[in-house]
This record gives structure tokens, sequence and C-alpha cells, in this order.
């Protein structure tokens, strides 16, 4: 099995907020939202080894599973982006990387740095930081690095999981236009992904009532892991689309061309693979 790094919610605390005294309340109402045992368990008794093999066997642990349509067709020896909706924050990124990993031998994906607190996750992932400034370009200098790389890179342009609308239901919020540019900077095709798969409605209606109530803070995201533990058991699908051609890209609206992307996602969605 070899050495496993466990989850420790008070180091991490301890290490992001040095000056706060968080009372031992918060912080063991927190090790429950997060399932830290549970989670424990998994690393102890379920850790074969880093990046796709963690990824495999996270799957293993949730009796989860992943199946893909219309991956088949895909190329081996081309440099892709590939871009998926993202209903739900964190275990569609493991299980899309289970699926790559059959064909591709390195797979990356962007992801918020506190996925680096998962240390066997690590080879998996370009962590990257939330704010402007130096942390922008630190990001963007980390995706051209891998970009410029032999490796495959899955984006989830919307930056965070699906949330519940009330003219659509279920739907990522806007995407960023980022992806279509560096297509074309770096030559690289996108695929467009359809990822079948949801949240809980508690999960959808804690994020509703925290929109209107007006406050800010994403509570809601403290639940991605419980979240990830109530899919025990859960089958997924991934439709995987024709490769667009980046050419397809020059000279056009970088912001319409990914909506025109979402929303091609969202109409044919099982019909992406046919």
């Amino acid at each position: 099995m070899g050495k496993y790094p466990l989850i420790d919610i008070e180091s991490v605390l301890a290490e992001k907020l040095p000056n706060k005294k968080i009372p031992k309340a918060a912080v063991w109402l927190l090790k429950k939202i997060i399932h830290q045992d549970w989670m424990n368990v998994m690393l102890k008794d379920y850790y074969g080894g880093d990046g796709i093999e963690f990824a495999e066997a996270t799957l293993n642990y949730l009796k989860a599973h992943i199946e893909s349509h219309g991956f088949e067709r895909i190329d081996p020896n081309k440099k892709y982006i590939f871009v998926s909706n993202h209903p739900l924050g964190g275990l569609d990124g493991v299980s899309l990387a289970t699926v790559l990993g059959t064909k591709f031998k390195d797979v990356k994906f962007l992801v918020n740095e506190l996925l680096n607190y998962l240390v066997p996750l690590q080879p998996l992932i370009v962590p990257i930081k939330v704010g402007g400034g130096m942390q922008k370009k630190e990001q963007a200098e980390r995706i051209e690095e891998t970009l410029n790389s032999d490796q495959q890179l899955i984006i989830f342009p919307a930056g965070a999981c699906s949330r519940f609308q009330v003219k659509h239901g279920v739907r990522d919020m806007e995407w960023k236009k980022t992806f279509v540019a560096q297509a074309v900077k770096h030559q690289r095709d996108v695929i467009p992904i359809y990822f079948k798969g949801r949240n809980s409605v508690f999960f959808y209606a804690l994020s509703f009532i925290r929109k209107h109530l007006g406050i800010k803070v994403n509570i809601e995201l403290l639940f991605l892991v419980d979240e990830m533990y109530k899919n025990q058991g859960s089958t997924f699908k991934a439709y995987f689309g024709e490769p667009i051609p980046w050419q397809t890209f020059v000279g056009k609206n970088a912001k319409k061309e990914a909506n025109r992307i979402k929303e091609l996602i969202y109409d044919k969605k099982s019909k992406l693979a046919e």
C-alpha cells in the first residue's frame, strides 16, 4: 500500500488561518461535515498509489462506476483540451481522469488549490488560486506549462460546480472563455464532454437559499465531500463529443464561442457521442 497522508482539518486551519483561534466545536463540526474519519479510512485502506491509481481506488472505495461513450474514437496521439460541465464538484474530475487514463499517460485537470491537501491526487492536478494580482499570473503560468507539454488537460470552464437555476434546473453557471484562446494559441482541438451526475437536493437548496439571503461565502462548498459520500454506489456517464478543430475559433469572439460550446453540451447531452 505504501505511505498514506491523512487529512487533518486542524492542521489545515492552522496553516490557512494562523492568527485565528478556531473554537473546538467549530473544528469538530467541520470534521463531521467533511467526513474526515471516513476519508482517512479510504486513504489508509484503499490507497494504492498516486494519480490515476488513486482516482481508480477512490471510485472503488465509493463502489461508484463511470461509463464513457464516444471516447473510443479519440486519437491517443494528439493533444487536446477537454471541457466538461461540472455537476459534482470533484468526483466528476476524478471519474474523468480514470477514463482518460486508459488512453493517455499524463492527464491533468484544473482544480482549487485546497485539493493539494489530498496528496495522492497531486500528480493529476494543476492547482489554482481564486483571486487577483499575482495569483492570476501564477495560474496562467501553470496552465501554460501544462499546455506546452504533452499532457492532456481537463477544464471545467464554469470554475464551480453546477447550481440550481429557476429557468434551466441544475446547470453550470457562465463558462469562462480562457480555454478558447488557449486552444488557438497551443493548436489543440477541443473535446466537449457532457457528464451526467447530480448532487443532492440539500446541496442545491442550500446554495439557492444562501444566494437569496445575500450571503457571499459559498457555504455549500463545505458539503462537497458529503455529496461524494452520498454518491456511493452511483453510476455516472460521460459523453465525449467529436473534437472541435482549434481553427474553428480563429478570429471569433472567445466568450461567444465558450457559451456556444456550453449550449452544445447541454442541448446534445448523450447525443454528443453519436
